[in-house]
């Protein structure tokens, strides 16, 4: 969120996204993204959050390489949303970790495993950290390793 004069406001907060520029006819890659997926899990540093778990929010921008054949509409021909959200719950549901950057570093790990997965850009925020913050938390972007 930030505070932007001479723009369109509900509450003092104006929330502005950029969008971002990963599809690429020339290049072959498709843009597939998560938005907004929130879940519960265990994660903090501090002793109150060691035993309380939190809400999360992922946000994944994956440039995916298309395949040489056609679509043909099979969903094997592409990378599935849906087993992308599942793998983020299963990293989610693991267990207690400290910091969202490792959070971040599990699930984009997860997401490069599909040999598809050029790049990944993950955001994971935690939400109810402050009453007058709406989010805090960390974006990272990885490569496949080939790259």
């Amino acid at each position: 969120m930030t505070n932007a004069p001479n723009a369109p406001t509900t509450g003092g907060k104006v929330r502005l996204i950029e969008p971002l520029r990963i599809a690429d006819a020339r290049a072959r890659l498709r843009h597939v993204f998560v938005r907004d997926q929130v879940l519960v899990c265990s994660i903090g540093v501090h002793k109150h959050e060691m035993n309380s778990p939190q809400r999360v929010r992922v946000n994944l921008d994956m440039a995916v390489l298309e395949g040489d054949k056609p679509l043909d509409d099979d969903l094997e021909n592409v990378v599935c949303y849906e087993k992308v959200t599942a793998g983020v719950r299963a990293v989610a549901g693991r267990g207690h970790v400290n910091l969202v950057e490792t959070l971040a570093e599990r699930i984009a790990a997860g997401c490069l495993d599909d040999g598809r997965v050029r790049s990944v850009l993950v955001r994971v925020e935690k939400l109810d950290v402050f009453d007058d913050v709406d989010s805090v938390g960390v974006e990272i972007e990885r490569f496949a390793p080939d790259l």
